[in-house]
């Protein structure tokens, strides 16, 4: 199988690598469209501020090229977030795969902001969750949230509800770092290696 991780200056690359490491499989890491073209999965990972990683995307073609590709993709984290609408990051478009929109927790909601730590996934109906059971925990670390739509695949609840993870055809996006999420988050992405 052939695993690209995207290379645009904007991800948790290493710690991605070590975990897919841990499943048996290597990782490609490149900006180049066709290397990415011809994956048959590719990650698009992200950690960083959304302006500017979208500045990189656009300096290297890659945000014409990522809403092109038809083999299973997943974003996370930052990644998720920039396959959204539009972002409040620095008022920032995104590529547009998911129909919703990205906002910053409300502070006086009483939470801090950024919320890092363990939280549950619920409402999860996607075979990315294949064998993972109902408030399994995960590990997140973020300032902006996507809102509920119709591509929700999971939820959690931070002050507010909102989707911690989405599909829509062949793109997957998870707000929680499956790599740093331990027994859980390796089934998750062995399950999107399945896919």
């Amino acid at each position: 199988m052939k695993l690209v991780i995207i290379d645009y200056g904007a991800g948790n690359i290493k710690s991605i690598q070590f975990a897919f490491g841990r499943l048996g499989v290597e990782t490609t890491l490149s900006s180049n469209k066709e290397t990415i073209m011809e994956a048959d999965k590719v990650i698009f990972p992200g950690v960083g501020e959304a302006s500017s990683a979208m500045h990189m995307l656009r300096s290297h073609e890659l945000n014409t090229l990522i809403p092109k590709l038809k083999q299973p993709v997943l974003g996370i984290c930052l990644g998720m977030q920039l396959l959204c609408q539009h972002t409040e990051e620095g008022n920032t478009d995104g590529l547009g795969i998911f129909q919703t929109k990205v906002k910053r927790f409300a502070t006086e909601q009483d939470i801090k902001v950024p919320q890092i730590g363990w939280n549950t996934v619920e409402n999860v109906t996607s075979n990315l969750f294949k064998g993972i059971p109902e408030q399994a925990f995960m590990y997140l670390v973020h300032s902006y949230y996507a809102e509920m739509c119709p591509e929700t695949i999971a939820t959690t609840t931070y002050g507010t509800s909102y989707a911690s993870a989405l599909q829509h055809n062949n793109f997957y996006g998870v707000q929680f770092h499956p790599e740093k999420s331990g027994e859980v988050g390796s089934k998750l992405l062995a399950n999107f290696l399945e896919l």
